[in-house]
């Protein structure tokens, strides 16, 4: 026994060995997060576990995947609340994790939007898109835009009356997200071509766009904030300073920095011919002890100044994601504060 666990740790060394001469050096990697070899092979841990769509029936939650683009391996986790009176309004929403890491099937994400769903009485459309850095941006907004143009054609199938979206009110339609979700939220609307500005009502019927939810947007700029520069993290921080230069240096189109519109929306002022974005209201939920605090503050105070239909509200004493990655007592009320918060903002419009 004991000369066979040293052969089988000698036989390990060895391929660890073998796979570091095999992908060369490490060029970039967030511990625990991502790792990124020489020859561009990108390693993901396990930290959190996927799960089925499958939930407990107390929730009142139904939950299922469905393949949005079989060529790309886009797919969106539907949660459907059980009991329902009437049309429900429909959320789309995009996941966090730096644009790198993260999936609709992670089980944070799978616990907080099925919660989500029952709390806000919403349809929630949780969409599994393409990774960097083997997909940079614009692809996450390019695979958001392209689950966008999907919902519009399962609302133009006529006679289409199956499990979820017979329940759907397509003209109550709202985009949200999480940290890098909530940029993709953000981009999908604003990024010029996504659609023509000022036509982009006309290019979504019959879908309706009524609002949207932006989570601790993931925002950068080469300039530094002072909650990037001074706020005290724990070392168990969901985002730090690093990671998120990290997170931007794979993200981004080659030899981009963090200025880059898609990164640094304020860096050349907000885009004044981008008049679609005043039809819509805009919540923005910002963490405390979050780096990405101050910029969130002056994003919102940016979109007030410009006239834009903006609200926000500061979670207090809690961190970076932490509604879906923080167990605290401290975090699970700020998380059903949040639920209560975006059901007023979905509800009131």
């Amino acid at each position: 026994m004991g000369t066979r666990n040293v052969k089988d740790g000698l036989n390990l060394s060895l391929q660890i060995d073998k796979d570091c001469h095999q992908h060369g050096a490490v060029t970039e990697e967030i511990d625990g997060l991502i790792k990124v070899y020489k020859d561009e092979h990108v390693e993901r841990p396990k930290i959190v576990p996927c799960v089925t769509s499958d939930l407990p029936h107390e929730l009142g939650v139904t939950s299922r995947d469905i393949v949005i683009d079989k060529f790309t391996n886009i797919w969106a986790r539907f949660y459907v609340p059980i009991k329902c009176h009437g049309k429900l309004p429909v959320l789309v929403y995009f996941h966090g994790g730096g644009f790198c890491v993260g999936s609709a099937a992670w089980s944070c994400y799978h616990d907080f939007l099925a919660r989500l769903a029952a709390e806000t009485s919403s349809i929630i459309m949780s969409v599994n898109y393409r990774l960097a850095p083997e997909n940079p941006l614009p692809e996450a907004y390019d695979d958001g835009i392209k689950a966008l143009m999907w919902l519009k054609q399962q609302a133009l199938s006529v006679g289409a009356d199956n499990w979820w979206t017979s329940q759907c009110n397509f003209s109550n339609i709202f985009l949200a997200g999480d940290s890098a979700g909530a940029n993709i939220a953000y981009n999908i609307i604003t990024r010029p071509g996504s659609f023509n500005a000022g036509q982009a009502a006309a290019a979504m019927k019959p879908l309706s766009l009524r609002g949207i939810v932006l989570i601790q947007p993931f925002f950068g700029g080469e300039a530094r904030t002072n909650s990037e520069k001074y706020l005290v993290q724990s070392p168990r921080s969901a985002l730090s300073l690093a990671a998120s230069d990290t997170f931007w240096r794979l993200a981004l189109p080659c030899g981009s920095n963090r200025d880059h519109p898609w990164c640094n929306p304020l860096a050349k002022g907000l885009d004044v011919e981008l008049e679609d974005l005043l039809r819509f209201p805009i919540m923005v939920c910002i963490s405390e002890m979050d780096i990405l605090k101050d910029r969130s503050l002056e994003f919102v105070a940016s979109l007030d100044r410009a006239g834009k239909m903006v609200e926000h509200v500061v979670h207090k004493g809690v961190g970076h994601a932490f509604q879906i990655l923080s167990k605290s007592q401290l975090s699970q009320t700020r998380t059903l504060e949040m639920m209560s918060q975006i059901k007023d903002f979905i509800s009131g419009i």
